[in-house]
């Protein structure tokens, strides 16, 4: 039964904390340990001065690093009003616990710089984010070896530039300065699927978690991925590319789309890229054509669904509307959507969840892809997919001799066609969701005090980083505990 004292009063690193407290003690780590891994190593506050419209104007910005137990410390930099150190210290912490599970040798850091971008012309925003960068590559905070920010809320791949450009100002001569941020263009040292990397890893996630017939009947959800009724709360980068592949490649039916405005519904399902079209531009979801408008986009979180999927900011599900949640499968696209309060009802209701630091972990995972990428100045692929396709003519052309039949054009073109880099992108982002869903599931059967999987995905995730410690002697190895 769900404890009735509880209210609404955490913060968003408090919730964070206790959900991992919660795994630490189902895991049995020894206290001294669990405190070091969940303290914040570092966390500063930037004040520093832009010249914008003729004026100086002083802008604040926080960095902070959870955990240094492995180089670089890696996380996204937001932009936004509503930034702030408690903010930035969970998405920190989530982060380190999120390249763990996902075996992505990162520790986790956070960026943010309070400010509304729409206030500022595209020229203000260089300035601005090249004297931040500038800041934050002089206190090492923008280093390839060091901290690799990447885009987040607010930012893009053109932030990204322009902070590469502020590194490489101050540190010409490194011959590895492309790689002090990920997500950055094509033409800048990008790497071909790192826009859509978080939605496709959400899309991979769901797939997985469909293979596994007995998971899914868990979750009263028995007919295969193919039909399901999905809502999806954020219409940015994460959650356009999660609808837009599960309902083009999948066959889900997205029947609600909640943004800033309001929310948008066809039980039929909504055409994405047309949606994508219309909020572009109009601003908006209102107006869209073959689509009935809710003013409140709240309300369509308690909407009847198979499957939710909140691709906004944290704490979107609350104690105050977790009772009402009628979806059956809760996949968290965005970071923290669920309070922890929400989560002990939803949790206590039967409802399964699969935790944002599992099913959001493809951005940072193809970030780590760019990121080697730029330290090796090679493309993937280059060496091998010529040799690859002139092998696949070779089997081929030999299984037509000895069949006497020639393949079709269609099927020649795929058995010969060597990797390009989106295909070798796409495949280690594939491996690592599915590596990450199998280390869940085997601590849920180890562990008999483990029964969901963000209790799953902290213990392996803590586990992981413990050892580090361990490996390092900074934590006691007698009060080490076996692997949940």
């Amino acid at each position: 039964m769900v404890n009735e004292g509880l209210q609404e009063s955490m913060s968003f690193r408090e919730c964070v904390d206790r959900m991992v407290d919660r795994a630490i003690v189902a895991s049995g780590l020894e206290p001294s340990t669990a405190k070091i891994i969940q303290a914040c190593n570092v966390v500063s506050q930037i004040k520093f001065p832009a010249c914008v419209r003729g004026k100086v104007e002083i802008f604040t910005g926080w960095w902070a690093i959870h955990s240094s137990h492995r180089l670089p410390a890696k996380g996204g930099l937001r932009y936004a009003p509503i930034v702030n150190q408690d903010e930035i210290e969970a998405l920190a912490a989530l982060m380190s616990y999120k390249c763990a599970l996902a075996d992505v040798p990162f520790s986790g850091a956070k960026g943010g710089l309070l400010i509304n971008p729409s206030n500022y012309t595209e020229d203000e925003l260089r300035v601005i984010t090249h004297a931040f960068g500038t800041e934050l590559a002089r206190k090492e905070y923008l280093s390839p070896s060091l901290s690799v920010p990447a885009p987040d809320m607010g930012t893009s791949s053109r932030e990204m530039v322009w902070l590469a450009d502020a590194y490489k100002s101050m540190f010409p001569e490194d011959i590895n300065q492309g790689a002090c941020v990920t997500g950055k263009p094509l033409n800048h040292g990008g790497i071909t699927g790192r826009t859509e990397g978080t939605g496709k890893g959400v899309q991979f996630a769901l797939r997985e978690f469909f293979r596994h017939p007995d998971e899914t009947e868990a979750a009263g959800l028995i007919d295969g991925l193919v039909g399901q009724r999905v809502v999806v709360q954020g219409l940015g980068n994460v959650g356009y590319h999660t609808a837009k592949f599960l309902s083009e490649e999948d066959g889900v039916k997205v029947i609600a789309v909640i943004e800033h405005d309001g929310a948008v519904i066809n039980l039929g399902g909504l055409n994405i890229h047309n949606l994508r079209q219309h909020f572009a531009e109009t601003g908006g979801v209102k107006g869209f054509a073959g689509s009935d408008y809710l003013e409140n986009g709240a309300e369509v979180l308690e909407m009847e669904c198979d499957i939710l999927i909140p691709a906004a900011l944290e704490s979107q599900i609350h104690a105050n509307n977790a009772m009402a949640i009628k979806a059956k499968l809760i996949v968290e696209a965005a970071n923290g959507p669920v309070t922890y309060e929400a989560d002990e009802i939803l949790r206590h209701r039967g409802v399964t969840i699969l935790p944002d630091i599992y099913v959001n972990a493809g951005g940072v995972t193809v970030s780590y892809f760019e990121w080697t990428r730029n330290l090796s100045h090679m493309r993937f692929g280059r060496l091998q997919r010529r040799y690859d396709e002139l092998r696949g003519h070779t089997y081929l052309d030999a299984l037509e001799q000895l069949t006497g039949k020639t393949a079709a054009d269609k099927q020649r073109d795929e058995i010969v066609r060597g990797a390009s880099e989106l295909d070798l992108v796409r495949s280690g982002l594939d491996d690592t969701l599915r590596a990450a869903f199998q280390d869940m599931r085997e601590t849920i059967k180890r562990n008999q005090n483990i029964h969901d999987f963000r209790t799953a995905a902290y213990a392996v995730a803590v586990a992981k980083i413990a050892q580090s410690y361990f490996d390092l002697g900074l934590a006691n190895p007698e009060g080490k505990s076996k692997p949940p």
